[in-house]
């Protein structure tokens, strides 16, 4: 039992190093889709430092629901290509060692994997979205001009939604404005104006959006009145000081931001109408079912490994990255059929586990009969192609 031993912490810390380049790699990669919103913040809005960085810290999380379960599988796949290439899979199986034998080490550290990825995605998930929000929240009511994004409709303030088409951030000009006004209870106005400007008094937390040449459409739900009114200029003031008294810090979480106890409360009280209970029973499964997908995926990563030492390194990779895009495609429509009611969100969200789990089987069983399955040339040229470019990036991160 020494031998078995020794080659499974062997095999065990191999796992770590590409884990951990890929993690970086692939969360910084997600992270990039971000650096626009960020830049934005910082130099158009004047955002301090450490809001910047607190917002990106919020992200992370959401991040790495996705990017440890593709590292977990890039570790184990590449891990087993250099050990195939390396000719330390064929010393293996000379010594007698069945592939069977050296699933320990990569039970345990998809294991591993499935146990950060849940922490993940059952606390720090809905912890980043929610100090999301409330960050953004806080922001908006400390400076008006992150309340007013060009071409977004921006509900930040409490009762309040903005739309403008371009903002000029020197003179706080804005054109083609659509204000929504539901501060009064019982009360809704919608102006619109081709033309605007934002007020600010230094020394005051009010601010004035200023329209010019537009009209005032309000419904006055408790007396079932509408009313139009056509004006030069009207004035709508913001305080946002007495809007944060009012409000406090609260905000209204969605589903995807509760915990599991109150997924669970909220399930079991039926409140909602049917679409909403399919989206809280969707977001209630994938916080366990991705998590899953480590081990899944691990798994299906170590017959696809080893099989290079027969059909090629590109075989395997080339399985490798093709069963990781369908994995998520099979997520993504199995989110998208099960929120509207049409699927079990049971079988949305854990089919894709299931279906790469069975491969995993089949090919395991393949491999070990020495009879590993041939990857297509077309699907083979990609996988090596992808590999090139993924070692010239690594390479660079490691050499800045």
């Amino acid at each position: 039992m020494r031998a078995p031993t020794t080659i499974h912490r062997y095999i065990f810390r191999e796992f770590f190093p590409p884990f951990g380049i890929s993690l970086c790699f692939l969360t910084f990669v997600f992270l990039m889709t971000r650096i626009p919103e960020i830049m934005n913040l910082v130099v158009n809005y004047n955002a301090d430092m450490l809001a910047v960085i607190m917002m990106i810290v919020f992200t992370l999380p959401r991040f790495m629901e996705f990017t440890i379960p593709m590292s977990v599988m890039v570790a184990v796949l590449l891990t087993f290509i250099r050990m195939s290439g390396e000719n330390e899979m064929t010393a293996m199986k000379g010594a007698g060692l069945s592939l069977y034998r050296l699933l320990p080490p990569v039970l345990l550290f998809c294991l591993l994997g499935t146990g950060l990825t849940l922490f993940v995605t059952v606390f720090a998930v809905p912890w980043g979205k929610l100090s999301i929000k409330e960050k953004t929240l806080d922001m908006a009511r400390s400076s008006m001009d992150l309340a007013i994004e060009e071409r977004q409709f921006n509900s930040r303030l409490e009762g309040i939604m903005i739309y403008v088409s371009h903002v000029d951030m020197k003179t706080k000009d804005l054109t083609d404005v659509f204000i929504e006004d539901r501060s009064v209870k019982g009360m809704t106005r919608i102006s619109i104006a081709p033309e605007g400007r934002l007020i600010h008094s230094p020394d005051k937390d009010v601010y004035t959006i200023r329209l010019f040449n537009g009209m005032i459409n309000q419904v006055d739900i408790k007396e079932k009145t509408v009313s139009n009114i056509r004006f030069g200029h009207y004035d709508i003031n913001i305080d946002l000081a007495e809007m944060q008294q009012k409000n406090g810090t609260a905000v209204q979480k969605d589903l995807d931001e509760y915990d599991i106890r109150e997924l669970v409360t909220f399930i079991r009280s039926q409140a909602g109408d049917k679409t909403r209970m399919s989206e809280a029973r969707m977001v209630l499964h994938e916080k366990f079912s991705v998590p899953f997908a480590c081990l899944f995926l691990g798994l299906l990563a170590f017959p696809l490994g080893v099989q290079s030492l027969v059909a090629g390194r590109s075989s395997g990779l080339g399985f490798g990255v093709f069963f990781l895009l369908v994995y998520y495609i099979f997520l993504a429509a199995g989110w998208s059929a099960g929120e509207t009611g049409r699927f079990p969100p049971v079988l949305g969200m854990w089919l894709p586990n299931l279906i790469m789990g069975g491969a995993a089987i089949y090919l395991l069983k393949r491999n070990a009969d020495e009879n590993p399955v041939k990857m297509p040339a077309q699907i083979s040229r990609a996988g090596v192609w992808i590999k090139q470019i993924y070692t010239k990036l690594t390479r660079h991160d490691l050499s800045a």
